[in-house]
């Protein structure tokens, strides 16, 4: 992998991708794990480039309302407050452009990776770093479409995500289990696919369980599944049984504690139980690798015993835990909070690299 480390940006122009992509509400920042996750590499930069240009995106942009809603104004302030910099640092030595997707307005030249855009990036720099792990599943003109013109490397974080998911990947000590949460399966089929032959368990919740006990024949009431992906769920289950740990009891609509042999046909499952905790901590407990991905429930909406439990059994086992997905890394953050874990950034990009693509926006020496 070519990175910041093999190059010399000393009193170079360096233009910077971050991903300061973060949730805001009310004008204010939710959650700012993304921007603290840049400082690494952006602080790095500061300290010897003669001149800093940074770059991001923040939400989707459609419409010119769009614009309005998802300026990095608010990003570029707070920012501010936490970078390096000192008295002879100039203003105009540190730029942040606006948000990278107002340019997909104009017939998605981002998002498209318009060259034409890319060359204007690169024209304001000698060097470019991309830290914007986030992206890097991503072909937009200011990840990828840059390298084509100015010499490119990755960043710290981005480094340290895919040094992260190598471990997943390439011998993981073991035991290593993985935790698939979240609503749907076909959003996490081909990670499955990939992952199930590498990891000694799978445990399996949130929405996307109850897709498995439909296909394992279990009456699921009216909780949501994906029809279309039983015959999936259920070669998945026939070829790597004593792998895969579904649940066993959950909260319904009505915060009833069910089990999910009594489950009748207006229960709606939204929470994992104390018994499925139970049988997850005890796959858990001796575990020395853990991804986890995915809520056990509808946490936001007051359906938070599942995950929250699970956050503080993760918090108390001596493994390497990586935790991927925005909402995820919400919850982590937020039921544990001085929580060692490895946190990953990337969302569909770590998926992705999980499922065993390669990403546009990660660069590697060229093969001679």
């Amino acid at each position: 992998m070519k990175t910041i480390n093999n190059v010399d940006i000393n009193n170079k122009r360096v233009i910077v991708r971050l991903d300061l992509n973060v949730p805001i509400k009310n004008n204010k920042i939710l959650d700012d794990t993304r921007i603290k996750k840049s400082l690494k590499t952006l602080n790095y930069i500061i300290e010897r480039a003669s001149k800093v240009i940074i770059l991001s995106h923040l939400g989707r942009i459609k419409t010119d309302e769009d614009k309005k809603n998802n300026s990095l104004k608010l990003v570029c302030d707070y920012l501010s407050t936490l970078i390096n910099t000192n008295d002879e640092v100039l203003d105009d030595d540190l730029i942040m452009f606006e948000n990278t997707r107002y340019f997909d307005l104009d017939n998605k030249k981002e998002s498209n990776n318009d060259l034409e855009l890319a060359k204007y990036f690169s024209s304001f720099g000698d060097i470019f770093i991309n830290d914007a792990f986030g992206t890097c599943h991503r072909c937009n003109a200011s990840n990828v479409g840059i390298s084509n013109f100015i010499p490119s490397y990755n960043g710290f974080l981005v480094e340290e995500e895919i040094e992260n998911l190598d471990r997943l990947l390439n011998n993981p000590e073991r035991p290593y289990v993985v935790i698939m949460g979240g609503k749907k399966v076909s959003d996490k089929i081909k990670v499955i696919e990939n992952i199930i032959k590498k990891c000694d368990k799978l445990i399996i919740g949130g929405a996307m369980a109850y897709t498995f006990l439909k296909a394992k024949g279990y009456e699921i009431g009216s909780s949501f599944y994906e029809e279309e992906y039983l015959d999936f769920s259920k070669n998945i289950l026939d070829k790597y049984n004593n792998k895969i740990v579904l649940i066993k009891d959950n909260y319904n609509q009505n915060k009833e504690l069910i089990r999910i042999e009594d489950m009748k046909k207006d229960d709606i499952g939204y929470d994992i139980g104390p018994d499925t905790i139970e049988l997850y901590k005890s796959e858990l407990e001796n575990s020395k690798t853990v991804f986890f991905n995915g809520p056990m429930g509808l946490f936001e909406e007051e359906y938070e015993y599942g995950t929250k439990e699970l956050c503080n059994i993760l918090n108390n086992i001596n493994a390497f835990i990586l935790v991927g997905g925005g909402d995820t890394v919400n919850a982590v953050n937020k039921y544990v909070p001085n929580n060692s874990f490895n946190i990953s950034t990337g969302g569909g990009a770590s998926l992705e690299y999980l499922e065993g693509k390669k990403l546009p926006g990660v660069f590697y020496e060229e093969e001679v």
